[in-house]
């Protein structure tokens, strides 16, 4: 990650510089857990270096207290290894599948032989 980085928000992500019709642009993709979004900044436009969309899906996929968390870490190295690689490594099953603003429920009973097939 370059230098000039200094946003909580990068470490959330993978950066991949891409080319696109002859622009070149950075492809950040989330670490989370089963999350697939990829966002897109072309770098030749006056906001390409605004991290507003990039905050915005963290407060979506990682949640509200997991961005104010990063937010009050003290630099991008504190962000990975205390806060991003920690709830990687020490996630819950009930949290992987847990739907926002809905309680979860599921069962540890295994499945009958006819449901099984």
């Amino acid at each position: 990650m370059s230098k000039e980085w200094s946003s909580p928000v990068y470490p959330f992500f993978e950066v991949e510089v891409i080319h696109r019709d002859g622009r070149r642009a950075h492809r950040f993709s989330c670490h989370g857990n089963h999350c697939s979004v990829k966002i897109q900044r072309f770098l030749d436009t006056k906001d390409s270096r605004s991290t507003g969309n990039l905050r915005k899906h963290i407060k979506s996929c990682w949640g509200i207290d997991v961005m104010d968390a990063a937010d009050d870490a003290k630099d991008t190295n504190e962000v990975w290894t205390k806060i991003v690689n920690g709830i990687l490594r020490n996630g819950t099953i009930t949290k992987a599948f847990k739907r926002k603003g809905k309680e979860s429920t599921y069962s540890n009973r295994p499945h009958t032989p006819a449901e099984t097939r």
